[in-house]
Formats: structure tokens, sequence, C-alpha cells
């Protein structure tokens, strides 16, 4: 019993940063402009697969007999807020809020290598939504990567 609540401690951190995510990329479409309309785009197509993780990883800790976390991180609550506090400096500035989004997509990846990296038994079926989740979410960071660099 111990390990099912210390794996659902794990998932649900997953959760919550999955959650931080869709709100970020919620804001980021916020923030960008009209002539940004790509990365509406992908910015709503990146919160859309993170809530299909979180429905995922709830799902798994539901059978494990956990509950599920439903808020975000304090960590991605002050990044949203760092969004906030350069809208006013950079005017919506398409580089500064790609780079933000960067920097959520690496702190995403160390949640994932850190939760596969445990000590804590995780069963075939749900390392293999993590690993799924986490190319997935490797692909989305190469996307903002390439954005930042045109």
């Amino acid at each position: 019993m111990q390990s099912n609540e210390q794996l659902s401690a794990i998932l649900n951190d997953l959760i919550e940063i999955n959650n931080d995510r869709v709100k970020g990329y919620e804001k980021a479409v916020d923030e960008t402009t009209i002539v940004d309309i790509d990365l509406h785009a992908i910015f709503n197509s990146m919160a859309n697969d993170s809530r299909g993780y979180t429905a995922d990883l709830t799902h798994e800790v539901i059978i494990l007999g956990g509950e599920s976390a439903t808020g975000n991180t304090h960590f991605g609550n002050a990044q949203r807020e760092w969004i906030d506090g350069t809208k006013s400096f950079t005017k919506n500035d398409r580089q500064t809020i790609l780079e933000s989004c960067d920097s959520g997509e690496d702190t995403a990846q160390k949640a994932y290598t850190e939760a596969l990296s445990s000590d804590i038994k995780i069963d075939n079926k749900i390392r293999k939504i993590l690993n799924d989740q986490q190319s997935s979410l490797k692909m989305a960071h190469n996307v903002i990567k390439k954005y930042r660099e045109i």
C-alpha cells in the first residue's frame, strides 16, 4: 500500500506540472497578439495535450486508490506571474513569451525524468504512459525551441 501512495504522489506531481502547462499556455495565448496566430494554435494544442495527460494520470491515481491533485505547483504560479510582469515591459513580445514557455518545458522534462528515475516501483503500464508523455513533451519542447530561433 505504501508504494501505491508513493506512486500516487509522483503521479500527482506530474498532474500539477501538466496543470501548470495548461495555465501557462492559456496565459501565453492571452499575451500574444493576433499577428501571432501561429502561436495561438500551437499553444492551444499544447494546453489540450496536457489536459489529456492529466486525465490519463488522474485515471491511474484513482486505480491506485489515491486522490488526484487538482491544483498547480507553486513554481507554475510564479512563472505565470513572471509572464504578467514582463507584459508591461515588452508589450507582448513574442520572444519573451517563447522564452517563458521554453522554461516551462524544461521544468516539465525535469519532472518526468525525476519521476521515471525514482526508486518507487512503477509498473509497466504506468511507465509506458510516462515515457509516452515525456516523449510528446520533448517534441513540444523542440517546437518551442524552433520558434525561438525564428
